[in-house]
């Protein structure tokens, strides 16, 4: 396995259990360097603390702002307009996945997360492979 210890993530979960499970999962493959963001409006405000964002993890059922409207603040920031983003969401249908594709988000993973396939989506995505899984 690749040595993930220097990956930086953010995650934009508003839901303190699916932060744990993903904090817990992405130390399951090495990434120590993990930020949480509890609300979408808060994302590029907050993004100014931050040195370096390997990746984003965005829920898109977020209070005040969704997924998508977070999304494309987050393409005009001049820190993270290149950093991968991944929708990662309980809206889990083709559909919605279409949309995701259409708004230019780097990938895709349906909730619940499953721990089993969770920590190699990720290894994936980091590897700059493509991951559009929504069942």
């Amino acid at each position: 396995m690749s040595d993930h210890s220097e990956i930086r993530v953010l995650v934009v979960e508003d839901n303190v259990s699916n932060f744990n499970l993903i904090l817990r999962l992405l130390s399951s493959v090495g990434i120590q360097h993990c930020e949480w963001i509890g609300s979408g409006w808060k994302v590029a405000e907050e993004a100014e603390n931050y040195d370096r964002i390997d990746l984003i993890l965005l829920d898109i059922n977020l209070p005040y702002e969704n997924g998508f409207e977070v999304h494309q603040k987050l393409r005009q920031h001049d820190k993270l307009g290149q950093t991968s983003i991944v929708a990662v969401t309980a809206n889990a249908s083709e559909s919605y996945m279409q949309k995701a594709i259409n708004e230019g988000f780097d990938g895709f993973i349906g909730k619940p997360i499953d721990p089993d396939r969770f920590p190699d989506q990720i290894v994936r995505v980091i590897a700059g492979e493509p991951v559009w899984e929504w069942q």
